[in-house]
């Protein structure tokens, strides 16, 4: 409608200006005076009305092109004077204004809703031009981390740290790496993780930064609690008979040396000092097994075919199944599936868990042990030991990774955390999932 209204009015004016231009030639071939003076004059005043009717619509086209050029969405266009056809073009003007701002009232409350909660986190984030090194956004963390005050370019940690910009910004790391900073010649632990990223034509450097110097400390304070607390328990449960027995033995010989008619049952010192030879012995054998569970720090790796680790295991496993009823079976879904792990301590962690299985299952009429390896959706071989043993009670199933935690008599609770340790150097973990009076399965993921 306003476009048909426009071009009305247009086609009017032109209509009126060749009518006019029409009397002015025929007064000009007539020689007539007043058609000439008549044609003259109201072709001027058509013309000037023709051109104020264009030039007003290219004006107010201007001025919103302006506003929008310079980001200017503030300005109001009228929709009560003028032509009906203007008022609706500056209404299509401010409804164009209205969504724009809307649109950037949105982006900028998401931008501080973003930037309260960069700076709330306890994670240092920094990004920068790569090109010329501008900041393009710091957050508190970061500075109160790297202890400086705030800047725009990272050349101005280069001038006066040299060494923390060579490790924070001139160097390329593929995945989060832990490094050691000096600050105010103290060493602090920190992550860092760093990613580049493009905008239209320029490219940044996006670098976040954790201290874990504190969680570092608390976590080794933690662990050095729970061993010094396993490790007490146990020495003190060995070593009290052995005090006892060895006081009272003590005490025999002294009243045999005082009291010439008491006299020492030699049946009974053998007995205590056969007892404490064989505490003594618990006792080395629990620093033996400490001594084995922390004495595994790296790894030989090779490329194992599954098959053949899964068939060196059955065959190791045979004399044991040989007076069992247990049915051991092993699958793979591809039969040429490969991994690049230390063989020999991958070989220990699944003969661990069969053997876990094995005591798992003693009170199933039918005990059924599988072991297979899959290959998930991001092509990661995993390999599973499942059975449908006993199961494992909730209230135990934080615990049985935790060194010499062992609900056998006669285990020495350090399988499950040798295995945890073994996977966590493989850069792989151990998960766990069990009920009870249903079954076991434990996941190695590499």
């Amino acid at each position: 409608m306003t476009y048909k209204r426009y071009t009305a009015g247009l086609l009017l004016r032109v209509l009126l200006l060749l009518a006019a231009l029409v009397v002015l030639a025929f007064g000009i071939v007539k020689l007539n005076t007043y058609a000439i003076l008549a044609g003259s004059l109201a072709s001027i005043v058509l013309l000037y009305f023709l051109h104020k009717f264009l030039i007003r619509r290219f004006v107010a086209m201007d001025d919103f092109f302006e506003a929008v050029k310079y980001r200017d969405f503030s300005r109001w266009f009228s929709e009560k004077h003028g032509p009906q056809d203007l008022r609706n073009l500056h209404k299509g003007f401010n409804s164009v204004n209205k969504t724009i701002k809307a649109i950037n009232n949105e982006r900028q409350a998401q931008f501080v809703y973003l930037q309260k909660i960069l700076e709330m986190v306890d994670v240092g984030i920094i990004a920068y031009n790569l090109d010329s090194g501008a900041i393009l956004w710091a957050n508190e963390s970061i500075l109160s981390t790297l202890d400086l005050p705030a800047f725009k370019n990272i050349h101005f940690v280069e001038k006066r740290r040299p060494k923390l910009y060579e490790e924070l910004f001139d160097t390329y790391r593929t995945e989060a790496t832990s490094i050691s900073i000096t600050l105010k010649n103290e060493h602090l632990k920190v992550l860092i993780s760093e990613t580049v990223f493009q905008v239209e034509e320029d490219a940044f450097k996006l670098v976040v930064l954790q201290n874990i110097e504190d969680t570092l400390n608390q976590n080794e304070s933690d662990a050095w609690k729970k061993l010094l607390s396993v490790m007490t328990h146990e020495i003190m449960n060995s070593i009290a008979p052995i005090s006892s027995l060895a006081e009272t033995l003590q005490q025999h010989i002294a009243a045999s040396k005082t009291n010439q008619e008491t006299t020492i049952d030699l049946d009974d010192l053998q007995a205590g000092i056969s007892s404490i030879k064989k505490r003594s012995e618990g006792l080395m054998k629990f620093a033996k097994t400490y001594r084995s569970l922390s004495k595994v720090t790296h790894l030989n790796l090779e490329t194992v075919s599954v098959n053949e680790l899964f068939t060196n295991i059955n065959d190791l496993l045979q004399p044991t199944l040989a007076d069992k009823s247990v049915e051991l079976s092993f699958a793979m879904d591809q039969p040429e599936m490969l991994l690049e792990i230390d063989s020999y301590l991958i070989e220990q962690v699944l003969i661990n868990l069969i053997l876990n299985a094995i005591d798992a299952t003693k009170t199933v009429a039918q005990p059924k042990i599988y072991v297979n390896a899959t290959q998930n959706a991001k092509g990661r071989v995993q390999l599973k030991v499942l059975d449908n043993g006993s199961g494992i009670p909730e209230e135990i199933k934080e615990s049985i990774f935790i060194p010499f935690f062992s609900t056998k008599k006669t285990g020495s609770g350090i399988g499950l955390s040798l295995s945890k340790q073994i996977m966590t150097l493989h850069k792989g973990k151990i998960q766990l999932k069990s009920e009870p009076d249903t079954g076991t399965e434990f996941t190695l993921q590499f």
